[in-house]
């Protein structure tokens, strides 16, 4: 069952071709025929979030976003958590996704969390401010990156808080103090990720720390299900908003 399961993604992965007019079908597009196993496969790809999750130290009665948060499988890195939150938010584009975070929290009986259709650039809370904003393997995902980080620096609060999960490529040059990659590495995985619409970027990680204070960061790499000996390249970053 479980290869079945696997077997479903790697197609949607590797052949199904991803349609659609805007970001919004294409996310469709692509998560629609996989959202049932989409997390069991994940939690082997996707390392770091319950690392990042526990690396927030997140007020009592927090507003907590969750951008590009899916199925609502990062809920279950709260533990005891999640009900000192005041509210938990969380975010995405695709409608099939979101689908199955309603029945995680209708399943849980969590009163304070609201799954919500809507764009990473412009959703605001109804609070109109965040005490954390997180991205857990979606900033990749979204086009307009640079606009994603500014809206959650915007909702955030003063000292505020920014988690960030996820894939990419080191500069040719990096900064003093950061990894350097290989040209394999820097080139061959934005090609692999790309056909899938995910953009590993040199950019990410000095944009946020240009733009945050940093708290934690963390580079690491992952193993990738089904290809022994290869490693993806992922990190881990919270910052303050000044």
């Amino acid at each position: 069952m479980a290869l079945a399961s696997d077997l479903k993604v790697l197609y949607h992965l590797a052949l199904k071709p991803v349609r659609g007019s805007d970001h919004a079908g294409r996310m469709e597009s692509f998560y629609a025929g996989q959202a049932e196993a989409y997390d069991d496969f994940r939690k082997r790809l996707l390392q770091g979030r319950e690392s990042l999750w526990q690396a927030i130290d997140a007020p009592d009665n927090a507003v907590w976003v969750d951008m590009g948060g899916g199925t609502g499988a990062n809920l279950d890195f709260f533990g005891d958590r999640l009900n000192r939150m005041g509210k938990i938010y969380v975010v995405d584009l695709a409608s099939s996704l979101l689908k199955v975070a309603n029945q995680r929290i209708a399943d849980r009986g969590w009163k304070n969390v609201e799954a919500v259709e809507a764009d990473a650039t412009t959703f605001r809370p109804t609070e109109g401010h965040a005490d954390v904003v997180t991205f857990s393997y979606s900033l990749t995902m979204i086009p307009d990156w640079f606009a994603a980080i500014e809206n959650a620096r915007q909702m955030l609060r003063p000292g505020g808080l920014i988690g960030v999960v996820d894939f990419y490529v080191s500069r040719k040059y990096p900064a003093e103090g950061l990894r350097r990659h290989g040209w394999f590495t820097r080139s061959g995985w934005p090609l692999w990720f790309g056909l899938d619409n995910v953009f590993p970027s040199p950019d990410h990680v000095p944009f946020l720390r240009s733009k945050f204070a940093t708290q934690h960061f963390h580079e690491q790499r992952a193993k990738v299900p089904y290809i022994p000996l290869v490693r993806v390249p992922y990190y881990t970053f919270v910052g303050a908003a000044r």
